[in-house]
């Protein structure tokens, strides 16, 4: 249940909602995060930093285009920003569809990109966007701008994911909600989440996404 003794009236990205529940990143817990959040990105880059210039000589060397992929994604208070992957599509692979979401038995990957989604390895070019301050390590996984158009009139308080940075893990990832599953219980994990942060809950959901693995059945 929410704690109703703080609500109040806030806008979310041009939306009026409720608030419940107040984002948890203020004072001193929005400069432990930023703290954690560019402490872990430094040091996870710098130790992954040659297989990330594997993987980039991979991505060329699977289809012609450049490395990275850049997808204009929601984050904090509703704002846009450019996140980073690992190219794992032909260039264009959109062109015809316009965007769709990721569904199990689709080939649109090339034959090395299905395996960085597999492995969720063409996640790790993130570590930039937690570096620049756009993302964090933990946190509710952004969505398209279109998406969210579609999901904040059909899914229960799904605009108040957005009253954290968006994460390259999360509660919800860490409990099998991620690819084509159901969004409703998706959000459910991520409010919780944003219900009860602490540093210890961010370092625990840390701790489950190494010893769970990157590699997902929901990871296309």
């Amino acid at each position: 249940a929410f704690d109703l003794c703080n609500h109040s009236i806030v806008e979310v990205a041009g939306v009026p909602i409720l608030n419940l529940t107040a984002t948890p990143m203020r004072g001193t817990n929005a400069f432990v995060k930023a703290i954690e959040d560019r402490l872990i990105a430094a040091v996870v880059f710098i130790l992954l930093s040659p297989i990330m210039v594997a993987i980039g000589v991979g991505v060329k060397l699977s289809s012609p285009g450049p490395i990275f992929f850049r997808q204009e994604r929601i984050s904090w208070n509703g704002r846009p920003f450019t996140m980073l992957k690992f190219r794992s599509m032909p260039v264009n692979a959109e062109s015809e569809s316009g965007p769709v979401w990721a569904r199990p038995g689709e080939f649109r990957a090339t034959r090395f990109g299905a395996f960085l989604r597999r492995t969720s390895l063409d996640e790790l070019p993130q570590l930039v966007n937690v570096l620049r301050g756009e993302m964090s390590i933990v946190g509710p996984r952004p969505e398209r701008p279109v998406f969210v158009e579609q999901f904040k009139d059909e899914i229960p308080d799904y605009m108040k994911k957005h009253l954290v940075k968006a994460g390259i893990t999360g509660w919800a990832q860490v409990n099998g909600w991620r690819g084509d599953t159901d969004i409703k219980k998706r959000i459910e994990h991520d409010l919780y989440y944003i219900e009860h942060w602490s540093l210890w809950f961010d370092l625990k959901i840390l701790f489950l996404t190494l010893l769970r693995g990157f590699a997902h059945r929901n990871a296309y």
